[in-house]
């Protein structure tokens, strides 16, 4: 069968909604707000998408009195997919303000969806909580432990099966006073965890003799990711580095092994306004980041999201919004778009009023990508009011931006330029050796008057022949088909231009290379 007749009938079949999307997270993506992979381009601009809050939010609220998250259902937690359910972890925090043990009343609990929407809190049986166990706590061994924030990964390729899930999760340490450090743990089933060091709480705290990173402050669970073949964690941390900034700044702990993890770290993002030290005692005040990032890994690329934090003198001023970054090298972060906000926090009286928490939650569910995100208000914490819940921002499918055309070339009379080439060309993609990749757009405004025309060239940008496709349909997957089936170099590029009398009503947002 026709190579193109093929590829036809794939999108029939998707448009029909015969076939389901395929997983992107095990593609190559270039998205058209990453410069590094699409840093060629001409006469197009980049518009930012926003997202819109789920109807159904908060999708996890609390629980009732008297239960272990009556006081707050804390997402500084994680979200993965797994065998056609979704499985979510999270920080809950009782209403036993009697407790002689503050630390503990904040454990790790979980959830369960079989939609991404509608959550259960199943009864584990797993840990005691005022003398029963009919509960949704998760065993975090021996038992005992605080936690403020918690990251989950799967992790397949490790060979001992009880090191399936990883975990890493912020805990306290006394040293004078209170300090925030790292205690990861490992899971065979992601329910029953046990530390990868052979530690015991006191207090629900770690022993400073037990300290697995250095001694001083570190917000460590922003995010948990795999790069390049170490574990990394996304940390906020205020202390001077190599430059001293101004308040929270995202660094980065890494390990080879999961359970020796490196004392330097890496400066991973700072904001703008943070190059502007504005002295001793106002780690509160002006514009920062807050609580790290927390990361979606799509294989060639990490998206982030990360804390926007408004700072001022006095806590009852200071607010949380949520911003949007990514990383080409697993290391160094960037905005696609400068000092843009993601999501905006709730307006007062909402649930999720005064500040957002970015929980490490991606999932792509039909025509839709979900955010998840959480809620704490700075402005009354030290007030120990009720917080928290789970919600979504909703985007369609991989939209977080597009690429269209910039009409400021096309002035009236001799501003007038006698012809406007609207086009990019993408770095060089490797192709691994034998392998047919196979190429798809992520688009929307094309029919026959509004065309993007696509090339495959060689590394030295020559035409390679037979690859050359004129794609007029509009999806999230769109195969490109092509009437060469040679092998192809290893490497190439492509070249993406925009055609037509309707190409203003172009938006691209997504190439996907499946090998």
């Amino acid at each position: 069968m026709p190579t193109r007749l093929v590829f036809a009938l794939a999108f029939l079949f998707i448009r029909l909604g015969y076939a389901d999307y395929f997983d992107e997270t095990n593609s190559n993506t270039l998205f058209a707000f990453d410069d590094v992979s699409i840093p060629h381009t001409q006469n197009l601009r980049l518009e930012m998408a926003q997202p819109v809050r789920h109807p159904a939010n908060p999708v996890l609220p609390r629980g009732p009195a008297g239960s272990v998250d009556a006081n707050g259902v804390q997402f500084y937690g994680s979200i993965l997919k797994e065998n056609g359910r979704y499985r979510l972890w999270y920080v809950a925090w009782d209403d036993d303000s009697q407790s002689k043990t503050p630390s503990a009343r904040w454990r790790a609990a979980y959830a369960e969806s079989t939609d991404g929407i509608a959550w259960t809190k199943p009864n584990l049986g797993l840990v005691e909580y005022r003398g029963k166990k009919n509960n949704n706590l998760i065993l975090m061994q021996p038992g005992g432990w605080g936690f403020v924030n918690l990251k989950v990964i799967a992790d397949p390729s490790d060979p001992d099966p009880s090191r399936r899930y990883k975990m890493t999760t912020h805990i306290y340490f006394r040293h004078n006073t209170r300090l925030g450090t790292l205690l990861p743990f490992t899971s065979a089933d992601g329910l029953t965890w046990e530390p990868v060091h052979d530690v015991k709480p006191v207090k629900g705290e770690l022993k400073k003799a037990d300290l697995l990173v250095p001694g001083f402050h570190f917000e460590p669970c922003g995010g948990l990711y795999q790069w390049d073949g170490f574990y990394y964690a996304t940390t906020q941390n205020a202390l001077p580095g190599v430059h001293h900034y101004q308040g929270r700044v995202v660094r980065l702990l890494r390990s080879r092994d999961f359970v020796h993890w490196d004392g330097t770290n890496t400066l991973a993002f700072v904001r703008t306004p943070q190059h502007t030290y504005l002295g001793a005692g106002k780690s509160r005040e002006g514009e920062q980041n807050h609580e790290g990032i927390s990361v979606w890994n799509r294989r060639n690329v990490l998206l982030g999201i990360t804390g926007r934090w408004h700072g001022a003198a006095e806590w009852k001023d200071v607010t949380v919004d949520l911003g949007f970054v990514i990383s080409n090298d697993g290391l160094h972060f960037r905005e696609p778009k400068h000092e843009w906000t993601f999501l905006e926090r709730g307006k007062d009286g909402s649930w999720d009023q005064g500040g957002l928490l970015q929980g490490q939650g991606f999932e792509n569910i039909g025509d839709q990508t979900f955010v998840y995100y959480g809620a704490w208000d700075p402005r009354h914490w030290q007030d120990q009011q009720k917080r928290g819940g789970v919600g979504i921002a909703t985007l369609p499918r991989d939209r977080f931006a597009a690429l269209s055309v910039d009409t400021s070339t096309e002035g009236p009379g001799d501003y007038q330029l006698p012809t406007t080439t609207c086009e990019l060309v993408t770095q060089s993609l490797p192709i691994p050796a034998k392998a047919k990749p196979r190429f798809y757009l992520n688009a929307d405004g094309l029919g026959p008057d509004a065309t993007l025309e696509v090339q495959l060239l060689s590394h030295e940008e020559q035409s390679l022949v037979g690859y050359h496709s004129n794609v007029t349909s509009s999806g999230f997957q769109v195969p490109i088909p092509w009437d060469n089936e040679t092998p192809l170099p290893s490497s190439v590029k492509m070249r993406v231009t925009f055609t037509g009398k309707q190409r203003h009503q172009i938006k691209l947002s997504a190439i996907y290379v499946r090998h």
